[in-house]
C-alpha cells in the first residue's frame, strides 16, 4: 500500500513501487507519451514528485547505459533519477531490446518511491484547475498525518535546487576535431544539451554554479558562454544573473536554455512569474515570430518570462497555446535564448537548428 498526499488535503491510495521511503516535493505533471528515462534523468525535476498521463509505464524497460555518444549516455539526461518521486497508472512488463532492468527495480537501485494504481488523468485534471501543489509520496510505514504535517512546513519557493544539481569540479568534454570552446554555466544541464554542443565540434567546458563566467571564459579561451536549464525558482538565483549581466556587458556571444533564458531575461531587468501548472511534455507548439514558422517542442518549465518587462531582448517566439515567451533575442548583442528544449527531439529535428544559430554567433568552426 501507498499513498500520495496533496497540501489540500487530497489523499490518493495505491500500489507502491521503487523505493520504500517517503518522498516530499512539488507535485508536477507531464503529457509526454515517451521518453520516461529521459524525464526521470532530467536535473529540472529536482525537488518534484512526477506524475505521467501516459497509462502505461515501464513497457520498454530501462535502456543501457552503454550506448553513448562522444562518451555520452543516449537515453538519459543526467548520472542518475532526478525526480524525488514517480506517479503513475500502470507498471508494466518491460520487453525491449535495449532494456537491462525494468522500471521497477531501477527505482529501487537509485532509491526513488513509485506509486502505481493511482487516476492519473483525474490527478492531473485536479493539477490544473487548482495548480500545481506540494505533497508527499508514501511507501513506506509512515502516516498520512505525519506526511500532511512536513507538506505544511515545505517551502519549494525558497528552495535553492541548483545547488543540489551542479557539478562541484570543472567538466570538460572534448569532441574529435573539436576547433572552438564554449563555457556552460551548469545548472543542472540536460545531456542532450552537451550533445548538440559536441555533435558541432565544440569544447565543453562546464563550470559549477557560482563560478566566476568571465575568468572562466578568458581562462579557457573560450569564444562563447551557454547558459544551463535547471531546476527551482529562477529568482533565487542572482547570483547567476549578476554573471549574466557580466557576460551581457562584455559583449560575449551567448545562449541560454529554459532556466538559462531566465537567467538571461534577469540580466537584462525582466521580471519572472510562476505558471499555474507549468509547461511539461514533448508535443508543445511554438511560433518564430520572424520567421513565422511554428514547430513542436519538448518543455519542462514552471515559470516564464513577463515579456513587457523586457529591455534589451525582444520577444522571438511564443508558445501557440498560452502566448507565453518561449525565445528571446537581444536586440544588439550575439546573445539568444529559448524556453523550450532544442535539443530534445519530438518533431523529431524541429528546432535544433537553434544551436546552428548560436554557432553562427560564435563564428563557426570552420577555417
Amino acid at each position: 500500500m501507498a499513498f500520495l498526499v496533496l497540501e489540500d488535503g487530497t489523499v490518493l491510495e495505491g500500489l507502491g513501487f521503487g523505493a520504500e521511503k517517503t518522498v516530499y516535493g512539488e507535485v508536477v505533471f507531464t503529457t509526454a507519451m515517451v521518453g520516461y528515462p529521459e524525464s526521470l534523468t532530467d536535473p529540472s525535476y529536482r525537488g518534484q514528485i512526477l506524475v505521467e498521463t501516459n497509462p502505461l509505464m515501464g513497457n520498454y524497460g530501462v535502456p543501457h547505459r552503454d550506448l553513448r555518444e562522444n562518451g555520452l549516455p543516449l537515453h538519459y539526461e543526467s548520472d542518475g533519477i532526478q525526480v524525488e518521486g514517480f506517479v503513475i497508472s500502470r507498471l508494466m512488463r518491460p520487453n525491449h531490446w535495449t532494456s537491462v532492468k525494468s522500471l521497477d527495480e531501477w527505482l529501487r537501485e537509485e532509491g526513488v518511491p513509485g506509486i502505481q494504481g493511482i487516476d492519473t488523468r483525474a490527478l492531473v485534471k485536479r493539477l490544473r484547475e487548482e495548480g500545481v501543489m506540494l505533497g508527499a509520496l508514501i511507501n513506506d510505514d509512515t502516516s498520512v498525518d505525519e506526511a500532511m504535517e512536513v507538506v505544511k512546513k515545505l517551502d519549494y519557493e525558497g528552495m535553492n535546487l541548483v545547488s543540489l544539481v551542479t557539478p562541484k569540479n570543472v567538466v570538460v568534454h572534448e569532441p574529435p576535431g573539436w576547433k572552438k570552446t564554449v563555457v556552460l554555466l551548469d545548472m543542472g544541464v540536460k545531456y542532450g544539451i552537451l550533445r548538440e554542443l559536441l555533435r558541432r565540434r565544440l569544447r565543453v567546458v562546464r563550470i559549477p554554479y557560482g563560478w566566476d563566467v568571465l575568468d572562466a571564459v578568458e581562462e579557457f579561451s573560450a569564444a562563447g558562454v551557454f547558459f544551463s536549464n535547471g531546476p527551482g525558482n529562477p529568482t533565487l538565483l542572482r547570483e547567476a544573473a549578476e554573471e549574466a549581466k557580466k557576460v551581457l556587458d562584455a559583449q560575449v556571444p551567448a545562449m541560454g536554455v529554459c532556466l538559462g533564458e531566465q537567467v538571461l531575461a534577469m540580466a537584462d531587468g525582466a521580471e519572472i512569474y510562476k505558471m499555474k501548472y507549468g509547461h511539461r511534455g514533448i508535443n508543445k507548439p511554438v511560433k518564430d515570430l520572424k520567421s513565422g514558422r511554428a514547430f513542436v517542442t519538448t518543455q519542462n518549465h514552471g515559470y516564464a518570462i513577463i515579456p513587457e518587462s523586457l529591455d534589451g531582448f525582444a520577444v522571438w517566439m511564443t508558445n501557440l497555446d498560452d502566448g507565453t515567451v518561449e525565445g528571446i533575442k537581444h536586440r544588439e548583442l550575439p546573445v539568444i535564448a529559448t524556453q523550450y528544449h532544442p535539443e530534445a527531439s519530438p518533431g523529431p529535428y524541429d528546432s535544433t537548428w537553434v544551436f546552428d544559430e548560436f554557432l553562427e554567433l560564435i563564428g563557426g568552426v570552420d577555417g
